[in-house]
Formats: structure tokens, sequence, C-alpha cells
């Protein structure tokens, strides 16, 4: 086996592996968990209240609100873009692979061999680091959607409670 077609092949086997990686990302892209949408309570002027009488009311009851919870639904769940590795770990990883490959390979008497062996262990190795980090960042990024959700839910309460008690009717 001459050098050049050893390099394709290596080129082959991370194109393979880089090619996983994107369907991956994608399938997780199009599955990213996002807040749940959570109605606000419904008001409705029980005793005859205006209108404006009725924002006033609200304002308050929405500064009241975040007071009791300390929660101000107007910043949303925080959103984790991830680490910071731009995902070189399939890529650094077929690159290690090849190179312990090459020692293996010179070993047993066929360097190119090794390193496309090394080259492929090195790339899944570097693919499975990448879907491991992925997937916590995916759980964290459902735990702060989750903690959002429960910090909304008490808010409305509190502004459902604080409206009830200026005489509005709520849904």
């Amino acid at each position: 086996m001459t050098k050049v077609s050893s390099t394709v092949d290596i080129a082959r086997t991370l194109r393979a592996a880089l090619m996983g990686t994107a369907l991956a990302v994608a399938a997780v892209a199009m599955g990213s968990h996002i807040a749940t949408a959570q109605s606000a309570p419904i008001i409705y002027p029980s005793q005859g209240q205006s209108i404006d009488e009725q924002a006033n009311d609200e304002a308050s009851c929405r500064s009241w609100s975040q007071q009791q919870t300390g929660f101000n639904p107007a910043y949303g769940p925080v959103y984790y873009g991830g680490s910071s590795s731009g995902g070189g770990e399939v890529i650094g990883g077929a690159a290690r692979g090849a190179a312990l490959g090459v020692i293996g390979g010179a070993i047993g008497g066929n360097v190119g061999k090794g390193a496309k062996i090394g080259a492929g262990v090195g790339a899944v190795s570097g693919l499975m680091r990448k879907n491991r980090r992925k997937r916590a960042d995916q759980k964290a990024q459902q735990q702060a959607v989750n903690q959002y959700n429960q910090q909304l839910a008490g808010y409305h309460r509190a502004f459902g409670a604080c409206m009830q008690g200026r005489g509005y009717a709520v849904n």
C-alpha cells in the first residue's frame, strides 16, 4: 500500500466520522428543549373596575409578585450554548489515534494500516466524547427550563392571588 492510498483511506474514515457527527448534531438541534409556554392568569374586572384601574392594579400586582417570588418572567429561561469546544473532538481523536496507529503499525510491519486503524478508533472515541458532552449540555438546558417553569408557575400564583385580593375574577 502506498503512502497516498493510505492517506486517502484515512481521509475517507475521517469524512465518514464527520458526516455521522453532523447528522447527530442536526438531530439534537431539531429536538432541542425549549421552555413550555405557560399562560398567564386571565383577569376579569368582576367589580366594575375601569380599564385604567385594572392596568394600575395589574402593574402593582406584577411588582408585588416579583418581590414575593424573587422572579421576573421578563428575563426568560437561561439557554446554555454548550461548552466552548469547537467540535474538534472527532478530528483530534482521529489524529491522536493515527499517531498511535503509526507506532503500532511500525511494530507490526505495516505503518499505513496501523495509521488507518488508529484514525478510525480515535475518530469513534472522539465522537463518543462529543456525544457525552452534548448530552450533558442538553441535561443542563432541560434543568434550566424546568426551573424557569416552576418559578413562572409560582409567579402566576402570586399574581392571581394579588388580583383576587383587589376584587378581580382570576382564571
